[in-house]
């Protein structure tokens, strides 16, 4: 069985502790994950700080972008092997994982490595009252070791959206990946270390949170730390760093709304809602949990989306046409599951799914469940207030525009929502009076890495993205320097 080892001053490093990573399609153990102890944190964190001493922090900024253009060559070299593990761990069709998670792993380091090119100070002549002049300017330098915490539901993809602009600034990363999908952060390391990054600047620690997670965030080697995940770990790690005052960036949870007027074209919001709830099995941090119909559209946009839920396909990731694979492990489906009888004590009505596909095959040992749609809660009703993380929403009526807006604010997350309406001026209107970070009109998932990407209340603090990743990974420094006359 492969076992799966942390990558430590650049050498793969074994603690003789493992644990099983598991198929989610059939319960299968496929390798053995050693988990990282104390020490080999503690040796993480001392190479990189090294490191930020030796020739990494001596590097140019163009010869920084250089090496990480060889990382995203080498990682598309390797792809293949990126999504088979990518695969095996997740249980993902196989159209998902080709055509976003993977490419969008790669695209990070390409775009991180040419915008940290164009990374600009600020400077300004000062002028005082009694006439002395001094030239302002500010420069940037990196944080120096940064912690970078990444979840299971897009592990590739996420992990480089912050190991990639990290490194593009000239820190040091430690990497910790979730327990639950390690291989490509391992196939990860390989890349770093084919193509030459110095030792200790890109580091990998395996293990589980309780065991690693937070021994690491709360060491004071540590110099920021940013993760994605769900909001209560995120609260975790804020106590943990709140002594030593560490720079932090939280991408959260959310229960993300999607608004049908009445001026939409019901197709495309029948489409588009499904999408957004069922894709990935509905875990991902942007997928839709309530949906707001307009009640002129309420009856048929309720029978579309039903039909939608029942015509998604349903299998192995390699299977043709395969829409939906499991969840990521049995605890997840037990609290999935959980939630659906939740709803069904509260009231709800179930208008499709609401249990797990019978398949008569190994799959039946997996982490399957059914796509699922409800309807008739209140608001406050607890399925309609926690994330699920599952591919389940509510689908509830409204009648008038103010009032769908004081629904859909009606939550402690701010994430994302989305807006559906041929009305454009309605679509401006309303975007601006929802409580998220990111508004979609008539559309989901659609992303430029340029634009800021984040959540407001418990669903994160700062921005990723562009620039607002680069302001986080580097501090500006200024400079005066007296102008004589």
């Amino acid at each position: 069985m492969d076992i799966l080892q942390s990558y430590i001053n650049g050498e793969f490093v074994d603690s003789g502790e493992y644990f099983d990573n598991i198929n989610p399609v059939n319960g299968e153990v496929i390798a053995g994950i050693s988990e990282a102890d104390e020490a080999m944190i503690n040796h993480a964190i001392s190479s990189a700080r090294a490191a930020l001493k030796g020739p990494w922090g001596r590097l140019s900024v163009n010869e920084r972008s250089a090496l990480l253009h060889k990382v995203a060559d080498r990682m598309a070299e390797r792809e293949q092997e990126f999504i088979d593990a990518e695969i095996a761990d997740t249980g993902k069709s196989l159209f998902q994982v080709k055509t976003i998670d993977i490419p969008r792993g790669t695209a990070n380091f390409r775009f991180f490595a040419d915008q940290v090119k164009y990374q600009g100070g600020e400077s300004f002549i000062t002028e005082t009252a009694n006439g002395e002049k001094a030239l302002n300017y500010s420069v940037n330098k990196p944080l120096g070791v940064v912690a970078v915490i990444s979840p299971w539901n897009l592990p590739l993809l996420l992990a480089t959206w912050k190991v990639a602009p990290a490194l593009a600034c000239g820190n040091c990363v430690i990497l910790k990946p979730s327990e639950e999908t390690s291989s490509t952060a391992v196939l990860l390391a390989q890349v770093m270390d084919e193509v030459g990054v110095p030792k200790g600047v890109f580091n990998l620690i395996l293990g589980r949170g309780k065991a690693v997670g937070d021994k690491l965030t709360s060491a004071p080697g540590i110099d920021a730390v940013t993760f994605t995940g769900a909001s209560a770990t995120g609260k975790q790690i804020m106590k943990s760093v709140a002594d030593t005052v560490k720079p932090i960036s939280f991408e959260l949870g959310g229960k993300n709304a999607a608004i049908v007027f009445a001026e939409a074209d019901l197709e495309k919001a029948i489409t588009g809602i499904a999408r957004s709830t069922f894709t990935n099995c509905g875990q991902v941090c942007l997928c839709t949990e309530k949906v707001y119909v307009h009640r002129s559209l309420f009856p048929p946009f309720l029978e579309g989306l039903k039909q939608a839920a029942e015509n998604i396909k349903i299998g192995y990731p390699l299977e043709q046409d395969v829409f939906m694979g499991p969840l990521v492990s049995k605890v997840h489906q037990q609290k999935v599951l959980a939630y659906y009888q939740l709803a069904r004590d509260e009231g709800a009505e179930v208008v499709t799914g609401g249990g797990v596909p019978v398949f008569n095959d190994e799959r039946d040992s997996g982490c399957f469940i059914q796509p699922t749609i409800l309807t008739g809660l209140e608001d406050e009703a607890r399925v309609n207030q926690e994330e699920i993380f599952g591919p389940v929403c509510h689908v509830s009526v409204f009648d008038d525009e103010d009032e769908v807006i004081n629904r859909v604010n009606n939550t402690s997350y701010g994430l994302a929502a989305s807006i559906w309406t041929e009305h454009l001026a309605q679509a401006h209107r309303v975007a601006a009076q929802i409580d998220v970070g990111l508004v979609w009109v008539n559309t989901w998932f659609l992303r430029d890495l340029r634009a800021p990407f984040g959540g407001v209340k418990l669903s994160g603090i700062g921005r990723e993205g562009g620039e607002h990743s680069l302001a986080f990974y580097s501090e500006p420094s200024n400079i005066c320097i007296k102008i004589d006359d």
